[in-house]
């Protein structure tokens, strides 16, 4: 690691600040009911278990991870899309982790290529431009999912102009809208939000301003490291402490009220924001990013005829859809860490890099108590959370 960047994460995990925040957390955390807070980003969820920030909190603070993953929610109808354009001798791309999601027939494009589909993977979307601008005489389609940190540049590269023979499956998806609507269900009953930061540089805190009036509930945009989710999680308590909910921003150094508004008006001119299915969540209105009338022409779907996302199959057994809403914690599936790991990965949790499952088994979580009261094992506290106590946080 760079010595400078070194330095710099230095001061955002810095142990002695650590405990005197959550000196603060237990104070306030004290006088309060139980309250449930939910981020919405696969990194915020890695940075929590990484540093075993669950195993520090009281027992009356509850941090659920939400629908953060992209690949996660990638309707399974356009994996199926996918697949069907590889066997029929279309090039298909896409980024690793999405390879490995399987459609409703429980199939990945990784499979399908193992099959004989034409498949490939790219790390990012300008190299499936250079790699169709190199080959103009055969058929790409790139299967496009994430949320507004992706969709930019895919955005910019339409406007600039692709090659005739790249084609795009889009399934981004835009995120505040997704909040508004978690913030709202009763069955999750969620009281706060620490919103996403990647995204929020794209969107800025204004996108979320309409879902915050409508449900006055707290929402803190914070970064990634374990400082910045424990000021999140203090600012948090303090708002509901005070009845004073608001949007606050943690995140200062990238986070700003309008966002990048460059960004924004590509994405506007390129897509129009429809009503979209999230897998294993809802259609969310206004969140499915699809290519408006103007650039049908780069628009997979409109070239050759398939359906729209849409599709909520799972793996029987497979508690997926519950994991992906925060309903329940990835041990209480009984797939998890069993015929479901990262090594052999069955549903789109333990696939997506950002996927809860993922994270946990990644960090070997078996042993904890579940909240459903499911899971008969004692809660055991992870050795990066005994290092925070110890003052072992900056050990990276």
């Amino acid at each position: 690691m760079d010595w400078d960047l070194r330095q710099t994460l230095r001061h955002y995990r810095n142990p002695r600040l650590a405990r005197k925040i959550l000196e603060k957390i237990h104070e306030i955390a004290k006088d309060l009911e139980v309250v449930k807070i939910m981020h919405v980003c696969g990194t915020h969820e890695w940075t929590i278990t990484h540093w075993g920030i669950r195993a520090l909190l009281p027992e009356n603070v509850v941090v659920r991870a939400g629908p953060g993953c992209p690949v996660c929610i990638t309707p399974a109808s356009d994996i199926d899309s996918a697949i069907k354009l590889a066997l029929d001798g279309v090039n298909v791309l896409t980024y690793g982790d999405m390879s490995r999601a399987k459609g409703s027939r429980m199939v990945s494009l990784e499979d399908c290529g193992a099959q004989g589909g034409r498949v490939g993977v790219v790390y990012s979307f300008m190299d499936a431009v250079k790699l169709a601008r190199s080959n103009p005489s055969q058929e790409y389609v790139f299967l496009g999912a994430g949320f507004e940190t992706t969709a930019p540049i895919v955005a910019y590269a339409v406007l600039k102009g692709l090659p005739d023979n790249l084609k795009i499956i889009s399934s981004h998806r835009y995120v505040p809208p997704a909040v508004g609507l978690l913030a709202e269900s009763e069955d999750l009953a969620i009281d706060a939000f620490i919103n996403p930061g990647h995204a929020s540089t794209i969107s800025g805190m204004k996108a979320y301003k309409p879902y915050f009036d409508k449900v006055r509930k707290p929402m803190v945009f914070a970064g990634f490291e374990p400082l910045d989710i424990l000021l999140a999680i203090y600012m948090i308590l303090k708002q509901i402490r005070d009845r004073s909910p608001r949007m606050e921003n943690e995140y200062r150094r990238a986070v700003t009220w309008d966002g990048n508004l460059n960004a924004q008006r590509n994405l506007g001119e390129v897509f129009d924001f429809d009503d979209g299915y999230w897998r294993g969540v809802a259609v969310v209105p206004k969140s499915a990013m699809n290519f408006n009338e103007k650039f049908s022409d780069v628009d997979a779907r409109e070239v050759y005829r398939l359906g729209s996302g849409r599709g909520d199959d799972f793996p029987s057994n497979a508690r997926c859809a519950e994991v992906i809403k925060g309903l329940i914690d990835p041990p209480e599936c009984p797939l998890y860490m069993k015929s479901c790991t990262p090594a052999t990965p069955i549903g789109p949790t333990m696939v997506g890099v950002e996927g809860t499952c993922r994270i946990w088994a990644q960090h070997k979580v078996v042993a904890i108590k579940c909240r459903s009261g499911v899971c008969k094992i004692g809660s055991e506290t992870s050795p990066r959370a005994k290092g925070v106590v110890r003052g072992g946080m900056t050990n990276v």
